[in-house]
């Protein structure tokens, strides 16, 4: 004898998610994940969301370090909850605008986290390390041949925006393109 269907088993391992473009972000999250953790973060949201926390004035100058636990009373810490200690680089003399702003830092924090992870910041003097971000190439200019293909293209395309996209996209290519 057949038994009814039962929804709730048809539980994969895996959801499927949209397919097509991902976000960046979402993408390196998984491959952080080991080195967060070994400076005391659970999840990489900080770094993520440190312009955010810290606004304009300091996300250029600032950058989470570290995040410092107390002990446990299995490690022979103290018994209970206790909030960590963020350690914070700062460039120069923005540090003491920073150690002004701390408790508004400390509350933003503790908002993306949820719960008061952040009892205090610790601000260390040391210079910021930011990767060099490449300079997109120069593109060539295009010959009247090349402009009218893609004018050609792109000619019965009637949503303005979407034409004017795919314009910049196909000059972009053609002017990418060394010639042969």
């Amino acid at each position: 004898m057949a038994t009814p269907h039962d929804p709730t088993d048809d539980v994969s391992p895996r959801p499927r998610g949209r397919r097509g473009a991902r976000a960046v972000a979402d993408l390196v999250g998984d491959a952080l994940k080991p080195a967060a953790k070994k400076r005391g973060f659970a999840s990489t949201d900080l770094f993520r969301n440190w312009a955010d926390i810290v606004g304009p004035v300091f996300a250029e100058v600032t950058q989470p370090e570290r995040l410092s636990w107390p002990r446990r009373l299995e490690d022979g810490g103290e018994q209970g909850f206790e909030p960590a200690v963020l350690i914070v680089r700062c460039e120069g003399s923005r540090a003491l605008l920073l150690q002004h702003e701390a408790p508004t830092v400390v509350e933003r924090i503790n908002a993306v986290f949820g719960f008061p992870a952040v009892a205090r910041l610790k601000i260390v003097q040391k210079p910021i390390h930011r990767p060099a971000v490449a300079r997109a190439p120069r593109l060539a200019a295009l010959s009247a041949a090349q402009e009218g293909q893609v004018a050609e293209i792109t000619a019965e395309i009637e949503d303005e925006g979407l034409k004017r996209a795919l314009i910049d996209l196909g000059r972009a290519v053609l002017g990418s393109r060394k010639p042969k």
